[in-house]
């Protein structure tokens, strides 16, 4: 028997009904599902050091268990000393069981050690059903020792959903487990 995530368990299980009882779906295709996270660090101080974008990319793969790959700059910013193709930031892109193991440990490890944590902030939603979360401290994650961190710095976590709005997109990262603030 296959190990199956928690959260993608219990999406097939509790999530799904919950869903076309709220908005009335006719056809389980219609319920909207998480289709990926991204996860991306941007690196403003490596046009200096190079070596910044190394940790950065060694800290994504240690918080997700999967690859992260260096972005590099598209265009010429003089102002910022920067040329194309220069690397400045990491990203990772994760899916399918990868992606809801990293759900769970974001809602059960990393959120609660968020200092005064009340909840995230409902306002990340583009009008397109994802959702836009920002992390202060890399530190929150467990997989990352605080002795061995060189700088703190924040990431951005990109909720990918097939819902069409974001009224959709709430519900369903509100069932998943995503603790939003009551207005």
């Amino acid at each position: 028997m296959a190990y199956i995530p928690r959260l993608k368990d219990e999406y097939k299980n509790r999530v799904i009904s919950a869903l076309k009882e709220e908005f009335g779906y006719k056809n389980v295709m219609e319920v909207p599902k998480l289709n990926k996270i991204v996860l991306s660090k941007g690196v403003g101080a490596a046009v200096s050091d190079k070596k910044l974008i190394d940790y950065a990319v060694e800290e994504l793969s240690k918080i997700t268990g999967q690859k992260a790959i260096a972005t590099i700059s598209k265009k010429d910013v003089a102002s910022f000393k920067l040329r194309k193709g220069m690397p400045i930031g990491a990203k990772v892109t994760l899916r399918g069981e990868r992606m809801y193991e990293f759900l769970d440990r974001l809602i059960t490890s990393a959120l609660p050690r968020v200092r005064d944590f009340s909840g995230i902030k409902a306002t990340g939603f583009d009008g397109r059903g994802n959702y836009n979360l920002g992390v202060l401290e890399q530190i929150i994650f467990p997989e990352i020792d605080i002795d061995k961190v060189n700088k703190i710095s924040g990431m951005d976590i990109t909720f990918v959903t097939s819902a069409q709005t974001d009224k959709e997109a709430k519900s369903l990262l509100a069932e998943l487990g995503l603790p939003f603030k009551k207005n």
